[in-house]
This record gives C-alpha cells, sequence and structure tokens, in this order.
C-alpha cells in the first residue's frame, strides 16, 4: 500500500478534527477525498504529509512512518495545499529550481526543470514571474513543485479550486496523467471531477469515515434506501393523496400535472403510483426514475 493510515485522532484542545479514521490507498489508484468544509479532509492530508503530528495513530507512506522530522516522507510526497502558497517575485523556472534544491534531486536539475514545465504546460510562461500569472497558470505552477522531484505519491487539497472551466479540465488531464504513474490522492468539491478521474471514493463528515467505496459501487449505497420517481398525470391530482402513499417522504410539482416524488426504503413505489392513477381515474404520461448520482450520495451520507 502507497498510504496507510491507521487509526487516526487529532485533537485541537477540545475540538475532535479527526476521530480514529482508518483508510488504505493502493500503489497506482486515483482516490477522491470528500467531505463538507470542517470535516477535517485537510487536516488528516496535512498528517499524511507530515506537516502536522497526530493526537494518536499512525501514518505510513510506503512502508515510512509519518512525521515532522522524517524527511524520507517528503520525498516520497508531492503536496499541493488548498491555498498553493508559492513566491510571487520569483520567476518560474527560478521557484523550481529552487524547489528542486530542497528536495537534493542531483546534479541533473535543468533536465528536469524542463521536463516539468513540459509535462505541466508551463513552457509560454516560463521567464515570468509568478505573480504575474494566471490563476491556471499558477496552480499547474504548484502541481509542477509537486511533480518536481518525482515522488510516487501525489497529495492534491482542492487542485482546482477558483479554476474556470476550461482551466479546470487542463489540470483534471494533468492529473489523469499522473495518476497512470502515481498514487493520488484528491479532495475537491467538484463531483464532476471524481466522476472524471477518480477511481474510489472516500467521504469523511465530522472527523469520522462514513464511506469508502469503488467509485463503481458506491452509486449502491442509496440506490436501496430511496429512490425518486418524476411522474406525469393526464390532468391535476391532490398533492396530499400522493404524500399518503406508503414509503413517500416528498413530493412536489415541478409543473402542471408533473411530479417529483421520492420515497425511502427498498420497495419499489411505481407500481403504487400506477394503482393511484387507476383508483383515482387518472392516465399516467410519462413516469420515470431518477438514478442516485455522486452528489446524491455526498449529500445523503453528509446531510445534518
Amino acid at each position: 500500500m502507497s498510504i496507510v493510515v491507521q487509526e487516526v485522532t487529532k485533537l485541537y484542545g477540545e475540538q475532535k478534527a479527526l476521530n480514529n479514521v482508518s483508510f488504505e490507498v493502493k500503489t497506482g489508484e486515483i482516490v477522491a477525498f470528500l467531505g463538507p468544509n470542517g470535516a477535517g479532509k485537510s487536516t488528516m492530508m496535512r498528517i499524511i504529509t507530515g506537516f502536522i503530528p497526530a493526537t494518536s495513530g499512525s501514518v505510513f507512506v510506503n512502508g515510512i512512518k509519518s512525521s515532522e522530522d522524517n524527511p524520507e516522507i517528503k520525498r516520497n510526497i508531492g503536496y499541493l495545499p488548498e491555498n498553493n502558497p508559492l513566491y510571487p517575485e520569483m520567476y518560474v523556472r527560478e521557484y523550481l529550481g529552487f524547489v528542486a534544491s530542497l528536495y537534493k534531486t542531483g546534479s541533473s536539475v535543468k533536465k528536469q526543470i524542463d521536463n516539468i514545465i513540459e509535462i505541466t504546460g508551463l513552457a509560454p510562461e516560463q521567464k515570468k514571474k509568478i505573480g504575474s500569472l494566471s490563476k491556471g497558470y499558477r496552480q499547474r505552477v504548484g502541481l509542477a513543485q509537486a511533480l518536481i522531484h518525482n515522488p510516487c505519491v501525489l497529495i492534491l487539497d482542492e487542485a482546482t479550486s477558483g479554476l474556470d472551466p476550461n482551466q479546470i479540465i487542463e489540470i483534471r488531464n494533468l492529473i489523469k496523467d499522473a495518476g497512470r504513474e502515481k498514487t493520488i490522492l484528491l479532495s475537491t468539491h467538484i463531483m464532476q471531477e471524481v466522476e472524471a478521474i477518480c477511481d474510489r471514493v472516500i467521504i469523511i463528515d465530522k472527523g469520522t469515515i462514513v464511506i469508502d467505496e469503488k467509485k463503481s459501487d458506491i452509486h449502491s449505497i442509496i440506490k436501496h434506501q430511496r429512490q425518486i420517481i418524476h411522474v406525469e398525470f393526464d390532468r391535476e391530482t391532490d398533492e396530499q393523496a400522493l404524500k399518503d402513499l406508503k414509503n413517500v417522504v416528498k413530493v412536489r410539482q415541478i409543473e402542471q400535472r408533473k411530479w417529483l416524488i421520492e420515497s425511502e426504503g427498498e420497495e419499489d413505489i411505481r407500481p403504487a403510483l400506477f394503482a393511484f392513477a387507476v383508483n383515482n381515474d387518472l392516465t399516467v404520461l410519462s413516469l420515470q426514475k431518477e438514478e442516485s448520482n455522486l452528489e446524491e450520495v455526498f449529500r445523503h451520507l453528509t446531510a445534518g
């Protein structure tokens, strides 16, 4: 395993930011690490990278125990924090050379810088000061510094935050390309990003892991717990009568004669809707079951 987190708890005074968190990330995986604001995502990432210590528990990266004073951890990890701290007064090439020197990457620093500039698409801006770059290019510089020492693990915290749609796609493609050879733990609030590039999803809420599943399996989590049905009748009907149907928890009129009906439990409510139509002398013009998406799963698991 590239990342092993074992029963990690983090306290800030009396506040418990992380509560007995455990998970593993396999070599070569791109894993989404999701959660509402304040759920503990950034805290967990800072512990993995050795920026802050856990109150209790352990983290291993490629078999090496993470700690604040272990330089070997830094050599194994590339880290892009949420706020992407850079030196705006430095030139792009100058900054990347500075970062490479910190990692003691060897004598071929120029070759490494040339390579990472090509990979991250920084060539047009490489002679400019970082402070003069657009947000998209600054994010590229952040990714470049995370990749300059060729780490086997990438920790990316909101890598596409604040970017326009074109920039998001560009950075997303960079992450996908990097994921062919590296293990990536990615925090984001953009569900389309998760759908596009991640293999697995971990959701944390209030400092506790609430789900850890393959992306291909995650939709089944609430599939049998709730249903959303869109139905259209040939004429108006009574809203309260629809609410009184078994297992129905929410009814909303979308437009004239069209309704959104939400139910709980595994029982399919479509037969009940057809029976309702027959008993009320209605004709069902259309009926469609809405498939759950990642956003619905996220809301279901972290609401309240």
